[in-house]
C-alpha cells in the first residue's frame, strides 16, 4: 500500500482543460489543457507539497501533462476508468462533475500500488505510428466489403485502385516503424527474439515490443491477464460457469488472435499439437485459438525473459 502521508492531486482530463483537486488540502482548481497549462500545473503541485499524481487515462488528452508531471519528479499514476468508476461505487458516490471526478481520482490513486514499470517514450511515440497502421489495415478491411457489393467495372476499379494505395501506405509505415525500433539496440533485440518464434512474424512482433513492454518482466499468467486472454472464473455457490476472457489490450489481443491462426494451422508444432489436441476433446474452434493465441504470448514472454531465441524443446 502507498503511504498515507503522501499528499496525492486527482486530475480529471478532457480535450481541453484540466481539473484538479487535492483533497488532503481541500483545494481544486482548472486550468487549459496545454503546454502552459502543464507548466503552471506543475509548478503550483510543487509550491503546495504534493508528490503523487493520479490521473485516468482519457483517449490520449492526458499524455502531455503526465510527461511534464513525470518529467518534473512527481509520482504520476495513470488509473483505467473501470478502476475509477467502480472506485466510485463503493463509496456510494453518485454525483458526478469534473471537481468531484478529480477528487475521486485522487483518493483512488492513494490505495493504487505504484507500477514497477515505468513507460517508455520512444515506445509511445512509435504507438502512434502503429495505430495509424492499423487504422489503414481496417480502411483496407472496409474497402474490401465495399468491393463486394459493387458491379460497376469503373466503381471496381477505384476500389482496386484504393486498396492498392492503403497496402502501400501499410508497407511503408511499418518499414518505419522497424526502423525506429531498431535504431535502439535494446528494442531491435527484443524484436529479433520475437521472431524466432514460428508464427510470429514482424508485424505481430512490433506490436508485442510496442504494446507490450512488460514482456519478459511477468510471469505467464500476469503477463496473460494483461493480454485479456486469461481464463476468468464465472462461479457462484453451486454453480460453476463458463470460464472466459475479458479486458486487457484489445490491440494486442487481436494481433495475437491474427498470428495464432496460421500458427496452430501450420507453422508452429506446439500449438499445431495444442488446437488438435483440444479439438479432439471436444473445445470449441474460438476457445481452441484463444489457448493458442495465450500460448503463443507465453512463448513471446518466456524467449524475452530468457534472452534467448525460441527453441521447440524448450517450449513452455
Amino acid at each position: 500500500m502507498t503511504n498515507d502521508s503522501t499528499l496525492t492531486a486527482g486530475i480529471d482530463t478532457s480535450k481541453l482543460k484540466l481539473d484538479v483537486a487535492v483533497p488532503g488540502l481541500g483545494r481544486s482548481w482548472s486550468l487549459a489543457n496545454s503546454s502552459d497549462g502543464w507548466a503552471t500545473l506543475a509548478e503550483r503541485l510543487a509550491e503546495i507539497g504534493v508528490e503523487r499524481v493520479g490521473i485516468e487515462a482519457s483517449g490520449g488528452y492526458e499524455r502531455g501533462v503526465i510527461d511534464v508531471l513525470r518529467a518534473a519528479g512527481f509520482d504520476v499514476r495513470l488509473l483505467q476508468p473501470m478502476q475509477v468508476r467502480f472506485f466510485a461505487r463503493m463509496r456510494l458516490r453518485r454525483a458526478k462533475n469534473d471537481r468531484l471526478d478529480a477528487e475521486i481520482i485522487a483518493r483512488c490513486a492513494e490505495l493504487i500500488d505504484r507500477t514497477s514499470f515505468e513507460p517508455d517514450g520512444d515506445l509511445r511515440r512509435l504507438a502512434d505510428h502503429l495505430t495509424y497502421v492499423e487504422q489503414i489495415e481496417e480502411d483496407i478491411a472496409r474497402l474490401k466489403i465495399r468491393r463486394e457489393h459493387h458491379h460497376d467495372p469503373r466503381l471496381l476499379a477505384l476500389d482496386e485502385e484504393d486498396i492498392a494505395r492503403l497496402k502501400a501506405r501499410r508497407r511503408q509505415e511499418i518499414a518505419f516503424v522497424a526502423a525506429a525500433l531498431r535504431d535502439r539496440p535494446d528494442h531491435a533485440r527484443r524484436l529479433d527474439l520475437l521472431i524466432s518464434i514460428p508464427g510470429i512474424g514482424e508485424r505481430t512482433a512490433l506490436t508485442l515490443v510496442i504494446r507490450m513492454p512488460e514482456l519478459g518482466h511477468l510471469d505467464r499468467e500476469q503477463i496473460a491477464m494483461l493480454a485479456g486472454l486469461a481464463p476468468l472464473d464465472d462461479d457462484s455457490g453451486t454453480r460453476s460457469g463458463a470460464r472466459h476472457v475479458a479486458g486487457g489490450r484489445a490491440r494486442v489481443r487481436k494481433a495475437l488472435f491474427c498470428a495464432a491462426f496460421p500458427a496452430a494451422m501450420r507453422w508452429n508444432p506446439a500449438l499445431v499439437d495444442l488446437y488438435r489436441r483440444l479439438t479432439a476433446r471436444g473445445k470449441p474452434f474460438h476457445l481452441a485459438i484463444v489457448a493458442c493465441a495465450r500460448k503463443l504470448l507465453v512463448f513471446a514472454n518466456a524467449v524475452i525473459h530468457r534472452g534467448t531465441p525460441w527453441v521447440a524443446e524448450r517450449a513452455i
